[in-house]
């Protein structure tokens, strides 16, 4: 299995010319990988599909490609081709839909994790503190709910376990109290009013 994460920052990503997330150190990937011709693969990000289309020249007609992700905007990159098999749907599932497709075994699973610049980019998807969006961050829109309704509903413990389990945030405790005083009064929408929450309590760059 090869796993990379890729939080590079949008402007050191290198990107196609349809702005979508294309990946670094492919070659170095794909050669991870070991690719035998008639194999089984699975990606588990496709993104852009950028590593799996490496994966697809390498394989031959009898190869074969499973490909996931939960972003609905991946679907738009799947190239027609009968050797991929894509499902909408976040890879921890991989188990229960590789056993549906009536795959026993695989030779090579790859994990590109991480948000990708076309999630970046996009300020509507509310990940970046390049724009002031709505404060979203959803990895899957059809998930229930956003980063704003989280900071607004969650109680203060479970947003501290959140921001010290997961951001591995050093005074997540003070920010989780910062933010529970902060929406007695006005409610998060946007990632501006995030910020202006984050420069009270974080020192030096509150982007970061």
């Amino acid at each position: 299995m090869v796993t990379r994460s890729d939080n590079l920052p949008a402007e050191n990503v290198s990107r196609g010319g349809d702005g979508y997330h294309i990946p670094v150190l492919l070659k170095e990937t794909i050669e991870g990988l070991n690719i035998q011709p008639s194999g089984t693969y699975v990606d588990c990000t496709f993104g852009g599909g950028g590593h799996s289309r490496a994966i697809l020249e390498h394989l031959d007609e009898n190869g074969v490609l499973v490909a996931f992700d939960q972003d609905a905007d991946a679907a738009a990159n799947l190239p027609n081709d009968p050797r991929i098999v894509f499902i909408p749907q976040n890879f921890r599932h991989i188990g229960r839909f590789l056993k549906l497709k009536n795959i026993s075994g695989v030779h090579g699973i790859l994990a590109d994790l991480g948000v990708s610049s076309h999630q970046f980019n996009e300020p509507a998807r509310g990940f970046s503190t390049r724009f002031d969006a709505n404060l979203d961050m959803r990895m899957n829109s059809r998930q229930s709910k956003t980063a704003a309704e989280i900071l607004n509903t969650y109680p203060e413990q479970r947003l501290h376990r959140m921001f010290e389990q997961f951001g591995e945030v050093t005074n997540s405790k003070t920010l989780a109290r910062t933010i529970v005083a902060a929406r007695t009064s006005s409610p998060f929408t946007t990632i501006a009013q995030f910020q202006q929450v984050l420069h009270s309590i974080v020192k030096g760059n509150p982007n970061k």
